[in-house]
C-alpha cells in the first residue's frame, strides 16, 4: 500500500503555464477501478431512533438518501469541474444507525473499468446520502451535523491500492 504523501506531485489540473485544464486520459489503459467513501451524520438520538423505525414522516429516509446518493454519483461530473463522465458499473450505499450515539455512518462503493478513478465519485454518494438525511429531517431536529467524509480506500490505478482512515476525534 502506498501513502499519499509517499512524495510531492505536480497538480494533474494544471498545465505547466499553470493554467486550468481536464486530465488527457486517452492513452491510459482501462483496469478496474473501485472506491470505497465513508462519512458520518450526527443528530439527536431519539432522531436516529425514528429513521430506524421509519416514522419520520416525510417517508424513508435512508432508502430516499440511498437513491440519492447512487443519483448523485451518476451526476458527479455536471457537479464537479475537470471531473471526466464514467461509465459507472456499480454503486451502492449502506447505513450503519447508531441511536446511542446519534449517529449514521454511510458507506459508499463505486466501481467502473476504465481510465481513471471512482474515488469522487464515491464521495459524492456518500455526502449527497448525508445532505438528504439532513433534509429529510431537518424539521425534527436542528442539531444535525454532517461530520464527517472521506475516501478511505480507492484501486484500480497506476497507485495500486491506497487506504487511510482519519484520525480518531471526540
Amino acid at each position: 500500500m502506498s501513502s499519499p504523501i509517499d512524495k510531492p506531485q505536480q497538480l494533474t489540473h494544471l498545465d505547466e503555464q499553470g493554467n486550468i485544464h481536464m486530465v488527457d486520459v486517452t492513452t491510459r489503459p482501462d483496469t478496474m477501478r473501485e472506491a470505497i467513501a465513508k462519512g458520518r451524520i450526527r443528530m439527536q438520538p431519539e432522531t436516529v431512533r425514528l429513521i430506524e423505525h421509519n416514522q419520520v414522516s416525510k417517508g424513508s429516509v435512508l432508502e430516499t438518501a440511498k437513491i440519492a446518493g447512487i443519483m448523485a454519483a451518476k451526476q458527479t461530473p455536471q457537479l464537479i469541474p475537470l471531473c471526466h463522465p464514467l461509465p459507472m458499473t456499480h454503486i451502492d450505499l449502506h447505513f450503519l444507525l447508531d441511536s446511542e450515539q446519534g449517529c449514521i455512518s454511510i458507506e459508499g462503493r463505486t466501481r467502473t473499468t476504465y481510465k481513471t478513478g471512482v474515488d469522487v465519485e464515491a464521495l459524492t454518494a456518500v455526502t449527497v446520502a448525508a445532505l438528504t438525511i439532513y433534509d429529510m429531517c431537518k424539521g425534527l431536529d436542528t442539531t444535525i451535523t454532517l461530520e464527517q467524509a472521506y475516501v478511505s480506500q480507492k484501486s484500480g490505478g497506476k497507485s495500486g491500492t491506497v487506504s487511510f482512515t482519519p484520525e480518531q476525534r471526540s
